[in-house]
């Protein structure tokens, strides 16, 4: 009886050390994650200012690349009261260093540069080594001054473009070209062009001028092509706003001889087109999201907190981030319309 006892005993001690033990073990998660929402909010409790400069809306895409880049901080603002941002917008490079410099003078801990053109590089680079965290997008600088880089992969999006209009014409036929700004992607972009054009000999590119990613100087080249040009049977301007110029254009000078129009950037009257088929010039469109002005918000706040990606195990962003080119046709277009943006 005695070790009977004695079993029963030293089985209600071992039951009682177990029990104590399990709620702690049951808790340890969970106390951890507190111990990291703590260190979180703290983090969200600490005042930061973001700047953001970016080219004036000169034209559709820039207006609809603002459109976003300021919906973006307006949601930031309405769930995080200790951020503040400052937004500018230049007409020039001048304009944009002299924004920049104003910036740095507010304290600024994150700078968002949507640059003009690649020149403003040296103005980037005083902030960067200033210790100000840098995301820089689209258009590039001349040199890695950031801590982040967001662009479209260019090359992919005027490849798989031409690609497009390559076998919309049935691998033969006379292209034109309208450029953008002269800056890093323009030159990738062109490249891509005509290294798909190559592969294909019935295929020739008659000409290649800039348009600035402009409307009406789009416009006014097409007109020098139309006269210069007895026969045209498509024109790719990677770009919308310049391709709604240069199709005015055409429409103007009463020709009947191209068969492809193709831009990019998926401004929503183009994306409407070609839901709606009423344009049979107009059958495809390729991704160039202006949204992108929404992440670069995200990534400054993230890096101004020294924070990251939720479940991203690296201690910083990445350096550098390639936004998908997808192409859009009747079949997948709805998924891409926008009816809000400008």
């Amino acid at each position: 009886m005695k070790k009977m006892l004695t079993v029963l005993a030293a089985a209600f001690v071992a039951a009682v050390v177990l029990a104590s033990c399990a709620p702690k073990a049951a808790t340890s998660a969970p106390a951890k994650e507190q111990q990291a929402g703590q260190a979180m909010t703290a983090a969200s409790e600490t005042p930061i200012k973001v700047g953001y400069s970016m080219p004036a809306a000169d034209h559709g895409y820039i207006a609809r690349a603002i459109y976003w880049a300021q919906r973006a901080m307006n949601d930031w603002k309405a769930k995080d009261k200790n951020i503040t941002f400052y937004f500018v917008t230049a007409d020039s490079v001048t304009k944009q260093a002299n924004d920049i410099e104003d910036l740095m003078t507010k304290g600024i801990n994150a700078l968002v540069v949507f640059p003009v053109d690649a020149s403003i590089t040296s103005e980037v680079e005083k902030a960067y080594k200033a210790g100000i965290f840098i995301v820089v997008m689209d258009r590039g600088t001349t040199k890695p001054v950031y801590d982040v880089y967001l662009h479209n992969n260019d090359n992919a999006y005027a490849t798989s473009g031409m690609e497009y209009v390559a076998k919309a014409l049935d691998y033969k036929g006379n292209v034109v070209i309208i450029e953008g700004i002269p800056t890093p992607i323009n030159t990738i972009r062109v490249n891509a062009i005509r290294a798909v054009a190559a592969k294909y000999p019935g295929i020739k590119i008659l000409d290649s001028q800039p348009g600035y990613w402009n409307q009406t100087k789009a416009h006014d080249v097409m007109q020098n092509y139309l006269q210069k040009y007895n026969h045209i049977d498509a024109v790719y301007t990677a770009d919308d706003d310049m391709m709604l110029g240069a199709k005015v254009a055409y429409k103007e000078s009463g020709r009947s001889d191209i068969k492809v129009f193709l831009g990019g950037g998926a401004d929503k009257r183009v994306i409407k087109e070609i839901m709606d088929g009423t344009d049979p010039t107009t059958t495809a469109d390729v991704t160039y999201p202006p949204d992108q002005c929404a992440d670069t918000v995200t990534l400054a706040v993230l890096g101004a907190r020294h924070e990251t990606f939720p479940g991203f195990y690296q201690k910083k962003l990445p350096l550098e981030i390639v936004l998908a080119a997808e192409l859009v046709t009747k079949e997948n277009a709805a998924a891409y319309y926008n009816p809000d943006e400008p």
